[in-house]
């Protein structure tokens, strides 16, 4: 078996383990600690680039008049070793950051601010250095629906690349939109083409696209659902053909939605309820799209704001930040079902884990 190291992202302050390193043993699903970085706040959400050895982390940059905005920091990863370190870091706008996405070309990083209301474009140099900060757009509430009588804030949350690498979907849980971007090269801007308008107060806030049908899913933060989409490639655009619950039918109280993702066979999804603290799973349709559910399981930890399926998709990683672990539920490959096998690791604060 390959070796599989697993980067994980943090709630952390600057005297705090913010990035973490670990080695995933593939027999047992046991998390081993190989390094850490201390010095970033907030490294909320992780990029890793596993071919040129980098990693990119979105944080927080506190200025010298005590205002913060965003910043990007980029480490080098060697992966026999399990260790990272700090090369460069870059302010990146005028908001903190939430979520940092690379290009499939490594051309660029796209950056999203949550608090600010902004979306970031962020130029590669071929060595995978970052260069300039091209492009900024901040949203507002027009930028879903001028007629909009309660004149929502914007809260961009994610920003994903289609699959062929044509368009950028940005989901702003603020105006219950995701809006569709394409990146002018030539000139370094965003360019708008359309926006999808999901139900009042859903909250986008991620999305996954089905690595061989025409088909996306986006998890719904404040509703607590996953709307299906067509992707017509053509123009770019979503449209919707279901919407489904992460909830079980008796569940009663309060809970919020945050990671969604789809396996690499395109058979099943999984989103994740923080309230609930428990992942959904869910079959694909392969005719239509369309998603059964088939599981809820426990997490067996509070806030699971993030998780991820390792490389062989043998194991589903979360990252619990109110229980301070991370938990490795195994995976049956062939019917999506997940199985808690009472491992974890002690991880402070986690938001983020990739497994590559």
């Amino acid at each position: 078996m390959s070796k599989v190291n697993v980067y994980v992202g943090s709630y952390a302050e600057s005297n705090e383990s913010g990035v973490e390193v670990f080695t995933l043993d593939e027999q047992t699903g046991q998390l081993t600690k190989t390094d850490e970085y201390i010095g970033l706040i907030n490294p909320t959400f992780l990029n890793v680039d596993i071919e040129n050895k980098q990693l990119y982390a979105s944080s927080v940059l506190v200025n010298a008049d005590g205002t913060k905005s965003g910043e990007i920091s980029r480490f080098s990863i060697d992966t026999d070793a399990g260790t990272l370190s700090l090369v460069e870091q870059k302010a990146t706008d005028t908001g903190t950051t939430c979520h940092v996405q690379r290009d499939q070309n490594d051309q660029y990083l796209t950056v999203t601010s949550y608090g600010g209301g902004m979306i970031g474009l962020v130029s590669l140099n071929e060595d995978g250095s970052l260069g300039k900060v091209l492009d900024v757009v901040q949203h507002s509430a027009t930028t879903a629906d001028p007629d909009r009588q309660d004149q929502p804030q914007p809260h961009p949350h994610s920003s994903f690349y289609s699959p062929d690498g044509h368009y950028l979907y940005v989901q702003d849980l603020g105006l219950d939109a995701i809006v569709c971007y394409k990146v002018d090269e030539a000139n370094g801007k965003f360019i708008k083409l359309n926006v999808t308008k999901l139900a009042a107060g859903a909250g986008p806030r991620h999305l996954t696209f089905h690595p061989t049908a025409p088909y996306a899913y986006v998890i719904n933060e404040l509703n607590s659902t996953v709307t299906a989409f067509k992707y017509e490639a053509e123009k770019g655009q979503l449209n919707e053909i279901q919407t489904i619950t992460t909830l079980p039918a008796d569940f009663n109280g309060e809970s919020y939605c945050a990671e969604v993702i789809i396996s690499t066979d395109g058979k099943f999804v999984y989103g994740s309820n923080r309230g609930h603290d428990s992942i959904v799973a869910y079959e694909v349709n392969e005719v239509d799209g369309t998603l059964t559910t088939i599981q809820h399981i426990s997490t067996a930890g509070g806030h699971p704001r993030h998780f991820a399926l390792t490389p062989s998709g043998e194991y589903l990683l979360v990252a619990n930040r109110d229980g301070n672990n991370i938990v490795s539920l195994r995976r049956n490959t062939s019917s999506g079902l997940l199985e808690n096998i009472g491992v974890e690791v002690h991880s402070t604060k986690p938001v983020c884990v990739i497994p590559v």
